[in-house]
């Protein structure tokens, strides 16, 4: 496993390793920056630092970071669903 930051959380008798660093890639201009995901909400809207477009998620896809990040949002990654489909 990578060094990103990982918690642990109870899933009925399982325990489950849950990655918190994604890193996106804005779609536009390829700049990439390790992010920390939230664990209590998606993240619906993100800026990208470089050429400030919003990135929005994708059709089908609950939040930026399944989207544009290397590591789905830690809802998905408990296999639990996330908070609502996306646009």
């Amino acid at each position: 496993m990578d060094w990103a930051e990982t918690h642990t959380f109870r899933e009925g008798m399982a325990m489950v390793d849950i990655v918190l660093e994604s890193t996106i890639k804005c779609p536009s201009c390829g700049h990439q920056k390790i992010e920390t995901m939230p664990t209590d909400s998606c993240q619906y809207f993100y800026e990208c630092e470089s050429c400030h477009i919003l990135l929005k998620p994708k059709h089908g896809d609950c939040c930026v970071f399944c989207s544009y990040g290397t590591v789905p949002c830690p809802p998905i990654q408990q296999g639990s669903g996330c908070c609502a489909p996306g646009p």
